[in-house]
């Protein structure tokens, strides 16, 4: 299945990434093998919480390392590294420890 998969950041649960858009899930799993890391282009970004540094580095607006921008022939390619995007929804994280 194609269906997008949010990628949350793993210190504040916002929603930094969603893939595949724009491709295939098999495009994006290839991409990302290939390079090692879950790789996003541009349209899988949420530019609400992230922001690209002037030397490449991908971070959240509130300050998580997430990766680096290393633009291809199909232009920006975001490599994060997946401990990063590994976080919950905002509002989730903890649940189970306040049952």
């Amino acid at each position: 299945a194609d269906e997008e998969i949010p990628f949350y950041d793993s210190n504040t649960g916002k929603p930094l990434f969603y893939a595949p858009r724009g491709r295939t899930m098999e495009q994006f799993l290839n991409e990302s093998r290939n390079h090692g890391w879950p790789s996003f282009r541009d349209a899988e970004v949420n530019w609400d919480y992230v922001r690209v540094l002037p030397n490449g580095e991908t971070v959240s607006v509130d300050g998580t390392h997430l990766g680096h921008n290393l633009p291809d022939g199909k232009g920006s390619r975001y490599c994060i590294n997946l401990v990063c995007v590994a976080g919950r929804p905002d509002g989730e994280c903890g649940a189970e420890e306040k049952k």
